[in-house]
């Protein structure tokens, strides 16, 4: 193999290596900022969760109520399975960036997504 050939199939190994590295998701990025229970108190918190369903939010409450879902969703849950703890919290995540874009169809789907007592059945520590 010549030498040109050999540095220009290195350099492509490099150039994927890298890509592959870049385009990989950050363990740290998994990792949630917040738990369970701290997520539950801040939506909780000077009503902010009402305050959104009611439509009295301001933009930056919104936010931080989808930001809080989104880094909820991070946890495991204490009891059941991935799967149900996925899909209810991809409502929750879903209907609160629908809030924050003003979609009409974000409060009445956050509405039917905060379903304090199906979450807590299923995955709520005794």
């Amino acid at each position: 193999m010549s030498l040109k050939i050999r540095t220009l199939s290195c350099l492509l190994a490099c150039v994927a290596g890298s890509a592959l590295v870049a385009l990989s998701p950050v363990a740290a990025d998994d990792k949630p900022k917040i738990s369970i229970k701290d997520a539950m108190k801040e939506h909780k918190k000077g009503g902010l969760k009402d305050k959104v369903l009611e439509g009295t939010a301001t933009p930056e409450e919104k936010k931080k109520l989808a930001d809080l879902y989104v880094e909820m969703a991070k946890n495991k849950p204490p009891k059941g399975t991935d799967d149900s703890w996925k899909k209810l919290n991809d409502a929750l995540i879903k209907a609160s960036k629908e809030i924050v874009d003003g979609k009409p169809t974000g409060v009445e789907d956050l509405k039917k997504a905060v379903n304090c007592g199906a979450c807590h059945s299923a995955h709520k520590a005794s």
